[in-house]
């Protein structure tokens, strides 16, 4: 401990040690002292030497430093502290009173030898990623700091080892996630330089929810509101999404374009803006920018502007920009903002046209802007950024540039003057004597020409009214004055930016239209002054105005259509072989594209300048440049006989476009009436599926009728299947016929009729039935009653028979009946087989008129099988009324018979009492003869015997 002592600054006897010397000690007791506490102090002492002694703690401890991790991981106090020594080592975030003036350089190499040193092995890195997933607050946050620090070094090397490592971007994600905030933005700050300038591992933090976590912070701090930790989250949000269309394609896929909305949520009172503030919300307009930007490629910045306007983002960036009281960089950066998520979107294009600024009366935004664009007051920044607003309204919008040309043609032009239009915005800005309001101006109005061959000659017919006394001139007309005349006005600026403008926008109009060349032509003054310009040895400056005065020239020669005589293509050349010569000409034309600013503007649309004497090309300008300097050199060389073949060439795929248009013309009309048909075929295929549900459903239904009529015919034993059957067929064809209904109600009528019939059959089965069982209980009785039996037996005979007529009859009908059924079943059949016909939406209707002509045939058959049954039934009828008429006649000789029975029985009774009356008679005669004594015979005997045998023989009479 005495050794410690003196390290820290205690007192010794003897002489002090150097600082080398004492780390050295230090080094040794880390390497072999075999006590925890000892190691312990001893990295502390270090790290407290570390800050001071920097390059002797790295060259004598780093080794033993890192050995210390890998060994002693259990103990988080040592680990921490060596972490943080070696964070002191290769870090080069020292403190301003140690550095000194002349060593920043110095400082700068130690750190990235340091960092080389450590990852030189890799398992080094793969160790610290294992000590960061640590929850040990004194392990994870000096971890986090140190990874951090290499990677600020040796960023490239670093990020290679990370990317390798199994789930080594996994593990440092789950930093955002951690509780304690300290840790938490650290971990942001790592992040941002893990994914510094690399695709692989941009998207691999992007599919571990990085966008949702970083979200959740910048809502949980405050949004534009909160603090330094929002504008951390801000970058590393940068880093994922700039030129990385895959995290673009997913940031927007993932609906993460709406949580933007509440950060451009500012009240109405915008007064003391923070400096925070004001960088967050900085920093928030660039992201936006970043997912619109002209160089992603058009389908992904057309889906994320899209998706911007129906979120509601484009109009909160439209009251920023209309809102009082914003400061002028967040307000120049959101004009930005809005002209890139509106360029090229027709949607967005036209909603900003309806925005209105919150003025008495209300003006178009777009009025507002250009005020301020020709207002030279107004910040350089902030014209540059309404220029830029405004081409990007205009940029492939036909429909806006119309507008904005309309308001300088004379009928639309507000006779009051009440109210002031883009288009005199413009013609002020283009001719008052602020050279930067000129410039601005004419590519304005360039744009609102760009790629419009129709609005370049409308704008021929605007006329201008110079002076009071003097007649109009024409906005041409014009323009070539203030261009002749360029150096007479006194102008504020660049007299050379006020010329360039002009001759942009002269360029841009007279291309590729012939009827503006002719106009231009037209003037006497306006070749004398071009070439009289390019002729002249002029200084730097002016090499770029001769430069476009070639270009107006070779455009008023390759666009020109021989329509004036003195002015012919071939004229034009042998003036400019005489007055310039060819090779001086081409010379000069290559001046533009020569040009230093010429090769700025060129790289992207945004009109950005350091100042605004370096404000000279316009991005399309530069394209069409690009696209001219060719053609009009090769046709300067061209000889007369050439440009006749080349008329004739013109001619040629004049017609061939004609054609070609004609061609596209049909093919749009045949798209048109595909996506008709398209649109067509889905309604059928709809309705098929429709119908198909209907045909599944009324199978359903006719399978729930066959097994209802199943269970009747069980039940009541009738046959109603071919009714049903019939009817659920039709139904399913969709068949509703009058005469069918018909059929079926006479066939109903007729089937009652025969129930009818079979009841009045069975009571005549049980009358008779009657009358044979009171024949038979009459056998009995005497000869008489013999007689009328026999003739009860012959009518009965004679019932019998009829009966017998009426049963084969219904035997005819029975049979008639199966005859109906097997036709019902074979129509089953039919509609069985026509199930899958009516899924096929092609024999469809063949199939159908086949069935119908079958079903009229059936029809037609079951017509006659009701006919003959109606026949049948009026025969029916007929012996109805006979059996009827003899069942009458057979009831009055029952009558008669029954009284005859009755007779016949008084009769015997009378013969009964007599004989009665004749043996008691027999009997007195008898007991008076005994009483006398004269013997009589026993006859009882003999008469019962004689009066047995007589029953016999009746017995055996009566059975043959």
């Amino acid at each position: 401990m005495n050794f410690l002592r003196g390290v820290m600054g205690g007192p010794s006897a003897g002489p002090q040690p150097s600082g080398a010397e004492t780390i050295q000690k230090l080094c040794d007791r880390v390497a072999s002292s075999t006590l925890l506490d000892d190691r312990r102090d001893a990295v502390r002492a270090l790290k407290s030497l570390s800050k001071k002694y920097r390059l002797e703690v790295g060259i004598q401890a780093m080794e033993h430093l890192i050995h210390v991790l890998q060994t002693d991981r259990s103990d988080s106090e040592i680990i921490g502290y060596a972490l943080d020594t070696l964070y002191n080592v290769i870090s080069n975030d020292l403190e301003e009173e140690e550095q000194e003036e002349n060593l920043p350089k110095q400082v700068d190499d130690l750190g990235s030898q340091f960092t080389e040193i450590f990852i030189k092995q890799q398992e080094n890195v793969t160790l610290l990623l294992t000590l960061v997933e640590e929850f040990d607050f004194h392990v994870r946050w000096p971890g986090v700091k140190l990874l951090t620090s290499l990677l600020k070094q040796q960023g490239t090397q670093v990020q290679q080892i990370i990317l390798v490592s199994p789930m080594g971007v996994s593990r440092l994600m789950d930093l955002l996630a951690d509780s304690r905030e300290v840790i938490r933005n650290d971990g942001v700050l790592l992040l941002q330089q893990l994914t510094k300038s690399n695709a692989a591992i941009q998207k691999i933090v992007a599919f571990e929810n990085a966008f949702e976590r970083l979200l959740d912070i910048i809502t949980e701090e405050g949004n534009s509101d909160g603090g330094i930790v929002v504008e951390d989250c801000l970058l590393l949000l940068q880093n994922l999404l700039k030129n990385n269309n895959s995290n673009q394609n997913f940031f927007k896929e993932g609906s993460y374009i709406q949580r933007m909305k509440p950060w451009f949520e500012v009240g109405d009172d915008n007064c003391g803006w923070s400096a925070q503030k004001v960088t967050n919300l900085h920093l928030m307009l660039q992201l936006v920018r970043v997912l619109v930007s002209p160089t992603n490629p058009p389908g992904a910045t057309s889906s994320c502007q899209k998706a911007m306007f129906h979120c509601g983002l484009l109009q909160q960036l439209c009251t920023i920009l209309m809102a009082t009281g914003v400061p002028a960089d967040i307000l120049t950066e959101t004009i930005n903002t809005v002209s890139e998520v509106i360029r090229g979107c027709q949607m967005n294009q036209d909603y900003f046209a309806s925005v209105n600024a919150p003025s008495n009366p209300p003006r178009p935004a777009i009025v507002v802007l250009l005020m301020s664009m020709v207002n030279e007051r107004q910040p350089f920044v902030l014209r540059c950024a309404v220029l830029y607003c405004f081409q990007c309204f205009l940029y492939k919008n036909q429909k806006g540039q119309g507008e904005i040309v309309s308001t300088l043609l004379p009928s639309t032009i507000d006779a009051t003057g009440n109210s002031v239009s883009a288009g005199q915005l413009l013609c002020g800005g283009l001719f008052s004597t602020d050279s930067l309001s000129n410039w601005c101006a004419a590519v304005a109005l360039a744009h609102a020409l760009q790629e419009n061959a129709t609005l370049k000659e409308q704008l021929l017919r605007v006329q201008l009214a110079t002076s009071i006394g003097n007649p109009p001139v024409s906005l041409l007309q014009q323009c070539t004055n203030i261009l002749s005349q360029g150096d007479k006005i006194d102008r504020r600026g660049s007299k050379v930016q006020t010329r360039v403008g002009l001759l942009m926008l002269l360029c841009t109009w007279l291309s590729n239209c012939s009827i503006a060349v002719t106009h231009f032509l037209h003037n006497p003054a306006n070749i004398p002054f071009l070439t009289g310009q390019i002729a002249e040895n002029l200084g730097e400056e002016e090499q770029l105005v001769q430069g476009l005065c070639a270009l107006l020239l070779g455009i008023s020669i390759y666009y020109n259509d021989n329509s004036l005589e003195n002015y012919r293509k071939e004229k034009l050349k042998q003036l400019i072989e005489k007055r310039i010569g060819r090779e001086n000409f081409i010379e000069k034309l290559g001046f533009i594209s020569k040009h230093e600013l010429y090769s700025r503007a060129a790289q992207k649309p945004q009109p950005s300048f350091s100042s605004p004497d370096h404000m000279m090309f316009d991005h399309e300008f530069t394209k069409l440049v690009k696209e001219l300097e060719g053609v009009i050199s090769k046709a300067i060389y061209k000889s007369s006989e050439e440009d006749k073949k080349e008329e004739e060439v013109k001619k040629t795929l004049e017609q061939h476009d004609n054609i070609v248009t004609h061609y596209k013309k049909v093919i749009r009309e045949q798209d048109q009436e595909l996506e008709e048909l398209k649109q067509r075929i889905n309604t059928l295929t709809s309705q098929n599926e429709q119908l198909q549900g209907t045909v599944t459903q009324q199978v359903s239904q006719i399978q729930q009728h066959k097994d209802q009529y199943n269970l009747l015919k069980v039940q009541l034993g009738k046959d109603t299947q071919h009714h049903n059957s019939h009817s659920d067929t039709f139904q399913m064809n969709g068949i509703q016929m009058e005469e069918v209904s018909k059929l079926k109600e006479e066939l109903e009528e007729w089937k009652n009729k025969h129930e009818l019939l079979q009841g009045q059959l069975r009571e005549k089965d049980s009358l008779i039935e009657k009358l044979k069982t009171s024949q038979l209980e009459m056998g009995a009785t005497e000869q008489s009653s013999q007689t009328s039996k026999s003739g009860g037996l012959e009518l009965s005979n004679e019932l019998q028979k009829e009966l017998e007529m009426l049963r084969s009859q219904i035997q005819l009908q029975s049979a008639e009946i199966s005859k109906l059924q097997i036709e019902n079943q074979r129509l089953q059949i039919m509609n069985t087989t026509a199930d899958p016909v009516l899924g096929d939406s092609g024999a469809t209707a063949a199939n159908n008129s086949e069935l119908e002509g079958r079903l009229e045939q059936e029809i037609k058959e079951l017509k006659s099988e009701v006919k003959a049954l109606s026949e049948e039934k009026e025969s029916l009828k007929q012996h109805l009324d006979s059996s009827s008429s003899t069942v009458a006649i057979l009831q009055d000789e029952k009558s008669k018979l029954q009284q005859e029975v009755a007779e016949s029985k008084k009769e015997q009774d009378d013969l009964l009492v007599l004989l009665a009356d004749q043996d008691q008679k027999l009997s007195a005669l008898k007991i008076k003869l005994k009483d006398l004594g004269v013997p009589v015979e026993d006859e009882d005997d003999i008469e019962s015997g004689d009066q047995g045998d007589e029953d016999e023989d009746g017995d055996e009479e009566e059975q043959d």
